[in-house]
């Protein structure tokens, strides 16, 4: 699953090694609440997130270590993966 801030949906983040599009096509999905999209991370097998509220909602919900964040400037980046 994909999931952004929405405020970032459509934006291009500079300040990582590239250019970082929240490409609608890919981020824009079911608009929810941060409990609500915390709830889809815990049954999803993959997820992509973006954005300081989503990020932070998944490191409280033990879902996420800070240690595997990057920044696309100062925006927030993780990925979980369950095999």
């Amino acid at each position: 699953m994909a999931v952004c801030d929405a405020e970032l949906l459509g934006q291009t983040l500079l300040g990582g090694r590239v250019p970082f599009k929240v490409n609608e096509e890919f981020y824009k999905g079911i608009p929810c609440s941060v409990g609500e999209a915390v709830e889809a991370m815990r049954r999803a097998t993959i997820c992509n997130l973006v954005g300081k509220r989503v990020v932070e909602a998944a490191i409280e919900g033990r879902l996420v270590h800070r240690k595997a964040i990057i920044y696309l400037g100062d925006v927030p980046h993780a990925q979980i993966v369950r095999l």
